[in-house]
């Protein structure tokens, strides 16, 4: 099962208590997926159409829960080799339509319909609760999510400009920041940050997929942690490595171009040891001098004994 159909079924058992909360997500339900029928005799009828039976289920639920109305419920299959169906959920009886336009604030006071159903009423989401609802509903039916293993990416997909500004700004007072991008005819709502991507499962209160994303992030930012720290000492690792194949070089030179008596007693010791332990650390041959001395002191006789075999390697160039 992916990841965007784990968090869908998990919302589709999010019912909220509130009828307010419940009007608010079959509101966003309801721009996106239904439609207002008119019959040859005047009379409406309302309609949603869906091929995902997690929206069919949340939509009946509810209708049930918050108009108590009677649904017909049709479920086609257009490909008699293929497992794809379609739902629709219509209610026909003139008394539940106009409660559930009522209360959607599909009509003005008159009982007129709006022309334009991709919009929405700001009083259905002047509580933070109905903007989460309405949010909910609006992921459930045009949203999705990328596996968070293989990348972080949430969108939204509508038809409408407008409507898909009007989500962006909802989704902007709870301090998310989605980004719209058009692709073909849609209009994409996207958010590709993972802190960002939970704080809006956060929002559509699927708190069982947020925690999924979190120990996903986790894991993530623990494994990313750990092979930035292995790059990093093994380019050390490579940096000292490279740096004693040098010193001994330049080591062996002065002793078979000059020997090294010709070397303060200091130098000679410390270009002794460095010959005799190869793959000690600066530290460890600090520690095994007669007089120790620091890292850095080790560090500067190195240094200078590498000047030495440079200047005498300048010399023999200049010899004719």
């Amino acid at each position: 099962m992916s990841f965007s159909r784990k968090v869908k079924q998990e919302l589709v058992n999010q019912v909220s208590p509130g009828r307010h909360c419940r009007i608010a997500e079959f509101a966003a339900i309801f721009s996106l997926c239904g439609r207002v029928r008119s019959s040859r005799s005047g009379r409406i009828s309302l309609q949603i159409d869906t091929e995902n039976l997690t929206v069919a289920r949340k939509s009946y639920i509810l209708l049930k829960e918050t108009f108590q109305v009677q649904i017909e419920v049709v479920v086609r299959n257009h490909n008699i080799r293929s497992s794809n169906e379609s739902f629709s959920l219509i209610m026909r009886r003139h008394r539940d339509v106009m409660l559930i336009l009522g209360a959607i604030k599909a009509v003005d006071e008159s009982g007129s319909l709006w022309g334009d159903f991709q919009r929405i009423p700001q009083r259905l989401v002047f509580n933070t609760c109905c903007k989460r609802a309405y949010l909910r509903g609006s992921f459930l039916v045009a949203g999705s999510i990328t596996n968070p293993e293989k990348a972080y990416h949430l969108e939204i997909a509508v038809l409408s400009e407008t409507y898909a500004r009007q989500l962006r700004k909802l989704i902007a007072s709870f301090g998310v920041d989605a980004k719209i991008v058009e692709r073909k005819k849609y209009h994409v709502l996207y958010i590709k940050e993972g802190s960002q991507i939970v704080d809006f499962l956060n929002i559509i209160e699927a708190h069982v997929a947020l925690m999924e994303l979190e120990n996903v992030r986790i894991v993530k930012e623990v494994r990313n942690s750990v092979n930035r720290q292995v790059n990093c000492e093994t380019a050390n690792i490579s940096k000292t490595v490279t740096a004693a194949a040098k010193q001994i070089e330049d080591i062996k030179y002065l002793q078979c171009n000059m020997g090294f008596s010709q070397l303060a007693d200091g130098l000679r010791e410390m270009a002794e040891l460095r010959l005799d332990y190869p793959d000690s650390s600066l530290q460890e041959l600090g520690g095994m001098l007669s007089r120790p001395i620091s890292k850095s002191g080790v560090n500067h006789r190195l240094r200078k004994i590498s000047r030495i075999a440079e200047e005498l390697r300048e010399k023999r160039k200049e010899v004719p």
